[in-house]
């Protein structure tokens, strides 16, 4: 039987599995099963083993939920401390330690790059630590040659995007750029002198309890890990392999669960991170330097959106087999987040649809 069958069989029983942890105010305040429904329902649209659901009031989880199979071959069910892959969700954590550092006074937003890379090509120099943080840079993403099975060392990958020359004059443009923060995670360990990872893990995921956050690290026993997964010919594959050093890079490269994702919204809502002036900062569209909003729509680790006269701040990520989503309706207090273990699942149509029901008033409050 090809995993494609399994997973349509499965998906007619999924489980919807509420947070065991989760407080009896939280399970008493469930939502309809309008949501649960619709979520079955793309699920098996978009033929996705397993996810999980959270949604946030101000900071306060009303909706911790696992559906389908974190493991198909072990059929494991998805639960809310199932920990999957960020993809590029973990931008945000990349760009908060960088204005840690500028709150630190020692990273400087406008800061040429020449000073953190003094070895680098001429023209790093007319790049601003800004620019990198918003994607204007001028950098590119990984060229087509990489290989993504080789173990690299920061100092080869750093002379990998040094050998690229910039897309365009720095700040005139938007180009998503992956090895722009690649390139941020190394300036944090310059600057710091500590791999960014262990940076991240001392100044943020401690400090909020994100117990079971993490670079990513395939060798390690870690439980509730899930398997990523992939459409092949419209049959269901294991994620594709990638070198160990690639897991551990700052374009996204973390393991986290709903759970911990929940205490990371909470902490948005206050100041033990950051200066509520620097988390407007990066929940403001950057401007170029003629002055005009970037047309990418980005801050610095979020995309700025308006839906449906709603502000969003929000991510996608997508990487070895995980595609996830974090959506924060900024002045509704509504957070959604929704993490896949399938690399071609569209986790933005689904929070798109939660929010809606629960905007709607649809949704219990």
């Amino acid at each position: 039987m090809k995993y494609s069958r399994l997973v349509i069989l499965v998906l007619g029983s999924i489980f919807s599995l509420h947070a065991a942890a989760a407080s009896p105010q939280v399970a008493a305040n469930q939502p309809t099963d309008a949501i649960a429904q619709f979520v079955r329902a793309q699920m098996e649209k978009q033929r996705i083993p397993g996810l999980t659901l959270l949604v946030s009031r101000n900071g306060e989880p009303i909706r911790a939920e696992g559906y389908g199979l974190s493991n198909v071959e072990l059929a494991v069910p998805a639960k809310p401390e199932t920990i999957f892959q960020s993809g590029s969700v973990g931008k945000q954590f990349t760009a908060t330690a960088v204005m840690m550092l500028v709150e630190a006074g020692k990273v400087g937003l406008g800061d040429p790059l020449t000073k953190y890379f003094p070895e680098a090509p001429a023209s790093w120099n007319h790049v601003s630590v800004r620019e990198l943080l918003s994607h204007t840079a001028g950098f590119t993403d990984y060229p087509k040659d990489f290989d993504l099975r080789k173990d690299y060392s920061e100092d080869q990958l750093l002379k990998i995007v040094e050998a690229i020359p910039l897309a365009y004059p720095p700040g005139t443009n938007f180009s998503y750029s992956n090895l722009g923060y690649l390139t941020l995670g190394i300036l944090i360990h310059r600057v710091t002198g500590e791999f960014y990872g262990d940076f991240l893990q001392q100044r943020i995921f401690e400090p909020l309890k994100m117990s079971t956050t993490r670079i990513i690290n395939e060798a390690d026993i870690i439980p509730n890990r899930a398997a990523g997964y992939r459409l092949d010919k419209g049959d269901l594959k294991n994620q594709e392999w990638v070198s160990p050093s690639l897991n551990t890079t700052a374009d996204g490269s973390l393991y986290f669960s709903i759970l911990d994702l929940a205490k990371w919204d909470a902490a948005l809502y206050t100041e033990k991170l950051l200066k509520r002036s620097s988390l407007e900062q990066m929940w403001t569209v950057a401007t170029l330097r003629n002055g005009q909003p970037n047309s990418g729509q980005y801050g610095y680790g979020w995309f700025v959106e308006i839906k449906k006269g709603h502000r969003v701040v929000e991510h996608e990520g997508q990487w070895q087999g995980f595609e996830t989503q974090i959506s924060r309706y900024m002045d509704d207090g509504l957070t959604v987040v929704v993490l896949t273990n399938l690399g071609d699942a569209k986790p933005d149509r689904i929070a798109d649809g939660v929010a809606r029901i629960y905007l709607s008033k649809k949704a219990a409050p």
